[in-house]
């Protein structure tokens, strides 16, 4: 028998009689993407005999060299590689010898740079679309609501002017759902650009193309409660026990107690309404309900309105299932719905409580206010005082 045998060193002539030397190779190699650019790290290679690195992209024919200035795993090296197109790339990474030698190859994929076409497809963040912001009638603050923002969102800059005529910036931070105002001119414009990062780790932020304007901003003004009038429909409600309707309206915004407080039979079934003239067409805005001092105070409660009531008054039953259905018909507009959920002195909805009417609602001079709830569960409804305010 024959056979054919080999030496260990047999290899030696295919490279000279020598040995290959592989030098260390470097770990968690990442990218950070940004603007046309990226930053490329890596831990380095804990072997002293390192003296570069070399990085190569666009099937090797982009290259760049990095000396080595340390051999401590737990530092890191930072690339920074720019005038890049938008566009996933591939790297690859090599360390190097004073001979020559190189490591055995390091690969980073889809390592996505950004540009014009991502920035072209951001859009700044949305208002709140039912209630874009409140007016405080208090102090004239102005609250700017918002909708939930993307996840990579950073900010949204906002710019207006004030009482003063000053313009003046502020942001809103993607984890806040408002902002507020501290003063606005009622009418002047509120502008507002967001801008957002690709990844966390960005090096870069972008900015929306195009800066939009918020829903503008009025001044909230009382309406004039000398022209309210209750109506006194068929399916209302009625003041009792030597009580009015008027006392709802008469200014004083505190809670009261009987006989100072507008008192409703005690008939049941709920829900139970009493219908109001404004005494003229508002753009409402808001509605302030003050309870008694001690009980039978709406927590549940609707507010409906029309502009012109000519032949649209209800004949349904206020707790009849299909008032709605008939109300619609006719026009009415249901321009808000509350729950209260304040408790004071152990009283339950007794203090001022205000209802946002959003602004895409129609001018109304005709209101219901519905209420379907109490908090002690009574069949009669107490209030102290309703306050009404329009958009001017």
């Amino acid at each position: 028998m024959v056979s054919c045998s080999k030496k260990a060193t047999d290899y030696r002539s295919f490279l000279d009689g020598t040995e290959l030397t592989y030098p260390g190779a470097i770990s968690n190699f990442k990218y950070q993407p940004g603007n046309r650019r990226l930053q490329l790290t890596w831990n380095p290679s804990p072997d002293p005999s390192v003296s570069k690195y070399v990085v190569r992209w666009n099937n090797n024919a982009d290259s760049l060299s990095v000396n080595a200035t340390s051999h401590n795993p737990a530092d890191t090296v930072k690339v920074l590689i720019d005038k890049l197109d938008e566009y996933p790339y591939t790297f690859f990474i090599n360390s190097y010898d004073a001979e020559g030698n190189k490591s055995v190859v390091g690969e980073l994929d889809n390592a996505r740079v950004y540009g014009s076409v991502y920035q072209g497809g951001l859009h700044n963040r949305m208002p709140d679309p039912t209630t874009p912001y409140v007016y405080n009638n208090n102090d004239g603050t102005v609250q700017l609501n918002f909708s939930q923002p993307d996840t990579i969102n950073i900010t949204t800059k906002i710019s207006y002017t004030n009482e003063a005529g000053t313009v003046k910036q502020t942001a809103i931070v993607p984890s806040a759902s408002s902002v507020v105002l501290d003063s606005h001119k009622p009418g002047t414009s509120v502008t507002y650009q967001s801008s957002y990062v690709p990844l966390k780790s960005a090096i870069d932020t972008f900015t929306t193309l195009t800066v939009d304007t918020f829903p503008t901003i009025y001044k909230l003004v009382q309406c004039d409660r000398s022209k309210y009038l209750a109506l006194q429909r068929p399916n209302d409600v009625t003041a009792a026990y030597g009580t009015t309707f008027q006392l709802m309206w008469d200014g004083n915004r505190t809670p009261r107690g009987y006989p100072d407080v507008f008192n409703s039979d005690g008939n049941a079934g709920y829900p139970r309404q009493f219908t109001m003239d404004l005494g003229k067409v508002y753009d409402l805005s808001q509605m302030e309900m003050v309870g008694r001092t001690c009980c039978h105070n709406p927590t549940d409660y609707q507010i409906w309105g029309i502009e012109d009531a000519t032949n649209a008054f209800t004949t349904t039953a206020s707790n009849d299932p299909n008032w709605e259905t008939e109300a619609k018909s006719k026009g009415w507009v249901k321009l808000a719905e509350e729950h209260r959920t304040d408790v004071e002195s152990g009283v339950t909805a007794q203090g001022p409580w205000t209802t946002n009417i959003p602004s895409t609602a129609p001018n109304v001079r005709y209101l219901v206010v519905r209420i379907l709830k109490v908090a002690d569960g009574s069949n009669e409804i107490n209030i102290s005082q309703l306050t009404f305010w329009n958009r001017q």
